[in-house]
């Protein structure tokens, strides 16, 4: 199928992600070398809204690939969801001769992608977040990166909490998806991780781990804890006060969203970049890229929201293996 496509757009939407301006830059220079037209919409839906476009040319995509965070912006639009937004929206596309968008984020950005397409404008998603919560995909931007960052922190908090004999809860991020936790759980060698898919609340049975270890000799603890579990400072004073063991919490935070993308997370967002410029280019619409069993596929949109996606049930049980 052929394409009538001149002029792509690409937006950054949702959380930021590091690895976002590879794919930034890969759109724009592949496009550009397809003869096509770009231009760049700064803070997602909300700047295409407010007509916030601008003309995109090779130069302006340099020396990017190694910076966090995204050069368009980023923003959350909740009007998005309303039939006559998305219309305007449209309506925006045209006006600007926009015929074809990529759209990086998250499952919610991919229904506003969804939406355009509906509409008569082509679109593929990119999935650009951290927490690795997008179904149809085994991969998502910026997730590598934040994975080595908060693992990092971990291993310098398991120095202090070693020093001092102490039990330290620290939180990653994720929302309700578990995939930093339990992968900085087993990197760092955490004795529980938490995570809200698995995570059966049962304080008492850490408390008793703790007790148990403490009577075999083990001067420090180190739980990971998914931000879908939370509530690591309360769980840090009641560990303290059931066990009598110095107990600190550490929230590690919106680091994990920041700094230089890792060496995956430059070429997985790179290739994924290109993948929806040669979709768009084909004729496609409606699709978001994945990668699935080591290659970068595409799916329906529509397909891709309703696949379901669980932790892996070995990879936890291993965790609780190595824990011991």
């Amino acid at each position: 199928m052929g394409s009538n496509v001149k002029t792509i757009g690409v937006l950054t939407s949702g959380g930021d992600a590091p690895g976002m301006n590879a794919a930034i830059r890969a759109v724009v220079r592949t496009a550009l070398a397809a003869g096509l037209k770009v231009k760049g919409i700064r803070r997602g839906y909300n700047g295409l809204l407010e007509e916030d476009i601008i003309d995109m040319d090779s130069r302006s995509v340099s020396d990017i690939i190694q910076k966090g965070g995204t050069i368009l912006y980023t923003a959350r639009c909740l009007e998005f969801v309303k039939p006559e937004v998305q219309d305007y929206g449209a309506e925006i596309c045209r006006k600007h001769g926009i015929d074809g968008l990529v759209v990086i984020g998250g499952d919610g950005s991919f229904k506003g992608a969804q939406a355009l397409a509906r509409r008569g404008i082509n679109t593929v998603g990119i999935p650009g977040t951290i927490d690795l919560d997008i179904s149809c995909t085994d991969y998502t931007i910026g997730f590598d990166t934040a994975v080595n960052t908060a693992m990092e922190t971990i291993d310098k908090v398991r120095d202090t909490s070693t020093s001092h004999e102490r039990c330290s809860v620290i939180e990653v991020m994720g929302r309700k998806a578990g995939y930093i936790a339990l992968w900085c759980g087993i990197a760092n060698g955490a004795e529980d991780i938490l995570i809200s898919e698995r995570y059966d609340y049962d304080e008492q049975k850490i408390i008793n781990s703790i007790i148990e270890k403490r009577k075999k000799g083990k001067k420090h603890y180190i739980i990971v804890n998914a931000e879908g579990v939370g509530d690591s400072n309360g769980m840090a004073k009641r560990i303290e006060a059931a066990t009598g063991m110095e107990t600190r919490a550490t929230i590690i935070g919106h680091a994990q969203r920041g700094g230089s993308p890792t060496a995956r997370d430059r070429v997985y967002a790179s290739m994924m970049g290109a993948k929806a410029v040669d979709l768009l280019v084909a004729g496609a619409s409606n699709r978001v890229v994945g990668y699935r069993d080591g290659k970068f596929v595409d799916y329906d949109i529509e397909e891709g929201l309703a696949m379901k996606k669980d932790v892996d049930q070995y990879m936890y049980e291993l965790s609780i293996r190595l824990s011991k």
